[in-house]
This record gives C-alpha cells, structure tokens and sequence, in this order.
C-alpha cells in the first residue's frame, strides 16, 4: 500500500488499510494512522479526513493523518465511493448525498470496529469539497462533534459558483438531460478526466491556461500530486445531482458544536469559507492562513496550521 502516497510516512506513526460498507452496502477504502506506540487498551479521539473533490487517501488526507496522528489522534482517509479503491458502479459517479454519508460511515466503523478509539471523541476535516460534504454530513449526524474544514469548496453551489442567470441554468439543464439520453444509448456515462495518465515532468513543463486551471494542474498534474486514481472529474451528468442538493442549507444545527474553517489569504476559495461562516451558529471560528493559496493546504506542512487543528480538536473533542 506504500504506492503513490504523497509524503512519506513518519518513522513514528503506524498506517493500516482497511474496508468496511456504508449503509448503502458501498464497500469504502479507507486507511488508519495512528502512532506506533498508542497503547491500544487505552481509548484516544479521532479524526476522519476527507480528501478534495476528486482526489484520493493518498493526496491531501494522508499529509494531514501523518501529522496528526504524530499528536496524539487515531485519524481515518478514505476514498469517496465511485471513486479510488472503494467501490461502486459506475466510476467516478459524484453524489453529494453519498460523499456526505462517507463521513458517518467512517464514524460507524470507527465507534463500532476500532477499541482503542473513543466513540464520544470523533472529530472531522474536509479538505476543499469535502469541507462542504462534512459539514452536510455533521448537519444531522450528532455524533460528529467537531468539523474543521481547510480550504473550502462548496461544491453545490454550482449557481453561485457559475455566477449562472436563469438562461444559463435552463441551458445546462437541457445539456444535462440530452446526455443522459446519450449515456443511456451508449450503454456507460461520459467522463472526460481534467488531468494526464501520466503526470507533466514538472511545473515549467504545464500547458498554459487559466489561472483557477493553473493552479489545479500545479497540484494533480505533476507529481506533487499526481495519483492515478484521481484524473479530476466526474461523470457529466453528475452536474445534476449538485443542482439538487445544497451542502449547507442546515450548517446552522450544527450548533453547539463547533466548527473552525480555515482558509488561504489569497486562496482563490476564500469566499466559499466566508460564506459558510456567516452562515454557522457559534461556537465558530475563521482562521486566515497568511501567505497560502487554495492548494498550499492541500500538502505544504508549513503552511497547514496544525498546531491550530491540533488546539480546536483537543479542546472539543475532551
């Protein structure tokens, strides 16, 4: 399980790979990291990483489990169904209802499966979109009772995010429903992947495009990121399923657990974290990263503010 994991594990920390079902019967690939001197007869607070959208445990959640397992943390990443090596059919199918129910699976196995983790003491992180899916997954799921999130996306807010008029709306809804007629009669789902099979040697050697593209490509097109099981991407019509669900419509129940979001200074998301917080009910927090960018806090240790996740999650989670 060493392949393509994008940091290198720490020489004190122990990572185990296990499967375990959603509710849905969808088996999910998921790794567990923990310090390999935690007494297991003892019980200890864990944290569940959600990977961006489209990527895959071994991106962003394992740099963010490496470390904080090094802190004392029993922490859980996982592939998103449909995606990586958790299953589900078709591939690289998004659903937000599904990517936000991984997060309470992974608290069903880990109060149920897991001893030495305490049941009472799970925390979350949402890296980019899974910020959303969290918080939409913490929303109803009180078991859940601290969510940060770090650099954040809304993924379903796919108006807002367009800057769509009413034109523009019908227009991709008709697009939408004329491929599903298409998907039908070709018998798969048209997918069209953002990033190469095999990944640009180095940044100098990226195609030029547009600056949100750039930065992208910087991440997942070479090997900084870059991980076979995550192209960018999903299957076209699964635009239809964001233009029916919003993530955030209930942040405000979450209350009275907390939630801290974290976010770049110049991060190109910034706004999606700033709404989120206006609309949370305390306890909140927004945590300004200075000098970082959206994808810094994907994999930039210096720059991830853990000794600030480290101070939220023990504080909530005692």
């Amino acid at each position: 399980m060493a392949y393509g994991y994008i940091t290198e594990l720490n020489e004190n920390v122990t990572r185990e790979h296990v499967r375990y079902n959603n509710r849905y019967g969808i088996a999910i690939a998921a790794d567990i990291y923990k310090h390999k001197d935690l007494d297991e007869t003892k019980k200890y607070p864990a944290l569940i990483v959600g990977a961006p959208y489209g990527g895959v445990k071994e991106q962003g959640p394992c740099v963010y489990a490496n470390e904080l397992a090094q802190r004392g943390f029993v922490a859980l990443t996982f592939d998103q169904v449909h995606m990586g090596e958790s299953g589900g059919e078709p591939r690289n199918i998004s659903s937000p209802e599904l990517f936000a129910e991984s997060f309470s699976a992974a608290v069903d196995y880990l109060g149920v499966k897991v001893p030495y983790v305490d049941r009472e003491k799970i925390g979350v992180i949402g890296i980019c979109s899974s910020g959303g899916f969290a918080l939409s997954a913490a929303s109803v799921d009180v078991r859940i009772k601290a969510v940060a999130t770090t650099s954040m996306y809304d993924i379903s807010d796919i108006r807002g995010m367009m800057n769509l008029t009413k034109e523009q709306i019908d227009g991709m809804k008709r697009q939408l429903a004329d491929q599903r007629w298409k998907d039908f009669e070709d018998g798969q789902q048209q997918y069209v992947p953002s990033f190469p099979e095999i990944p640009y040697p180095s940044v100098d050697a990226l195609p030029e495009t547009d600056p949100i593209t750039n930065e992208w490509n910087r991440f997942y097109a070479v090997p900084r990121g870059h991980h076979s099981n995550a192209r960018g991407g999903f299957t076209t019509t699964s635009s239809l399923a964001m233009m029916q669900f919003k993530c955030l419509d209930y942040i405000d129940e979450i209350s009275p657990r907390p939630i801290l979001f974290v976010a770049g200074d110049h991060a190109h998301s910034r706004s999606f974290s700033e709404k989120a917080y206006e609309k949370a009910a305390e306890p909140k927090e927004l945590y300004i990263v200075p000098d970082a960018e959206h994808i810094d806090l994907y994999d930039q240790v210096d720059k991830i503010p853990f000794d600030k996740l480290e101070g939220f999650f023990k504080e909530n989670l005692k």
